[in-house]
């Protein structure tokens, strides 16, 4: 966490964790969930639809007068990052039968039962000068138990959304029993002017798409931003000097340099290695392309790949020990994998098409991918080893997936046919369900998803 940030235990009693969602979405499809995954709520899900949990999210008790409009604003944000899921169904307030009057006071959950809310949700705020205060806790209603201690997190009236994605993230993962991943930022290029005068610059933003800031101006052409493990800084590719070059970005500052300055050459694709440490990317010389790795700090290049073939947007595994890229090596563009250090690469991908743009998930079962056939676009996932391949999405123009931290999320670039086909972002969830587009000022295009913030 920040330094505006801290998260102080409350007392409370721990008991079972809600039954649900992700244990039979996990049965589908091969993902890890917590063995005490077990409790008396259930989503019933049939031919892989989910039923969504209905949740009430009654508006946060202010306990001065300062906190009114925070206390609102912050359950309502709670409640958006939750249905944004697709897992869970909020039931509006005009259903109630009682209301939260006091945060102290017993959960009368007959009334809570009656109009069908199978989790609640309750909290307060307080406000003093730039501090703010929230404090909340789940239940299950049908048990009639708290689920887990209830919490509070204190941070500056600056970063009321950021309380609030965290108080989001607790209760997603008190119910689902994974992370979640609400917290978090999305770096993107943001694009404006006509289709033949384009003008692009990095941007960065919550993930829901709130709290907009531009790291870089429209002077130069920018491509494939991608943060480092620990959020602070973004690697990226820019046209400045009128040949592509990867530069590191400080967020924190907005202070930049190259990555490497080598005369005749043309660096792109970067990616971070999991510990942050090393830059895997793309190197052009001599009509040849290559993936290479650099040591953050400087030094000097290590070539990986030396086929006569073109090899580029590499992708580390959360181990560290292996890198998926695409080459074309075959005669058109398919996904291979190889040991970290380079050598023998083996081919994954086998279906029909062309595929491009590997990116390992951060719980590293799944490689996600760009797929090009029969005149549509895809974003698909597949297992490290190119089985159970499965397209998420088909379109006009998907390409260029990221992965949310928890790897339940997957977001990517859409473009439209037609003259007003804007790039924009969008996200699917890794069954294939809750296709979402993210909310922009403008064109959007080539996300990142950050980590959990700190």
């Amino acid at each position: 966490m920040s330094r505006h940030l801290k998260q102080v235990p409350r007392t409370g009693r721990i008991v079972p964790v809600l039954a649900i969602l992700i244990a039979l979405v996990a049965s589908l499809f091969g993902l890890t969930t917590p063995a005490n995954a077990q409790g008396p709520l259930r989503i019933e899900i049939t031919d892989g639809v989910i039923e969504p949990l209905p949740f009430a999210a009654p508006d946060f008790q202010p306990e001065n007068a300062a906190a009114a409009d925070y206390a609102r604003s912050i359950a309502r944000v709670v409640a958006a990052d939750l249905t944004g899921t697709g897992l869970f169904r909020e039931i509006p307030s005009d259903a109630f039968v009682s209301n939260i009057t006091s945060f102290a006071s017993p959960i009368a959950y007959a009334d809570w039962k009656a109009i069908n809310a199978q989790a609640l949700i309750t909290g307060a705020v307080s406000v003093n000068g730039d501090n703010i205060n929230v404090k909340f806790r789940v239940f299950d209603v049908f048990s009639g138990q708290q689920l887990g201690e209830g919490l509070q997190f204190a941070g500056s009236t600056n970063s009321w959304r950021r309380v609030a994605h965290k108080v989001a993230d607790i209760v997603y993962s008190r119910i689902t029993g994974e992370s979640g991943y609400f917290d978090s930022r999305v770096v993107f290029v943001s694009e404006s002017g006509p289709k033949n005068a384009k003008r692009k610059r990095l941007a960065i933003m919550d993930y829901d798409g709130a709290n907009v800031q531009y790291l870089t101006d429209s002077s130069a052409l920018v491509l494939a931003p991608r943060f480092s493990p620990t959020g602070d800084k973004v690697l990226y590719t820019s046209y400045e000097t009128g040949f592509p070059q990867v530069y590191v970005l400080d967020v924190a500052t907005v202070g930049r340099r190259a990555l490497s300055e080598q005369q005749g050459t043309m660096t792109f694709a970067p990616r971070f290695s999991p510990d942050g440490r090393t830059v895997v990317y793309s190197l052009s010389a001599g009509g040849n392309t290559d993936i290479y790795t650099m040591d953050i700090n400087g030094g000097s290049p290590r070539r990986l790949t030396s086929a006569p073939s073109i090899e580029t947007a590499p992708s580390f595994s959360p181990d560290g020990s292996q890198i998926v890229f695409e080459s074309d090596r075959s005669g058109n563009q398919q996904l291979y994998v190889m040991p970290a250090t380079g050598g023998e690469a083996k081919r994954i991908s086998f279906g029909k098409g062309r595929y491009g743009t590997p990116v390992w998930s951060p719980r590293g079962d799944l490689i996600a991918f760009t797929k090009q056939n029969a005149g549509r676009f895809h974003i698909g996932v597949m297992r490290t080893d190119g089985s159970e391949e499965r397209l998420l999405t088909a379109s006009f123009l998907d390409e260029g997936p990221t992965w949310a931290p928890n790897g339940r999320v997957i977001m990517f670039t859409r473009e439209s046919q037609g003259a007003d086909g804007a790039p924009a972002l969008y996200s699917v969830d890794i069954s294939g369900r809750n296709l979402r587009r993210v909310v922009t000022e403008g064109a959007a295009s080539d996300p990142a998803w950050s980590p959990l913030l700190k």
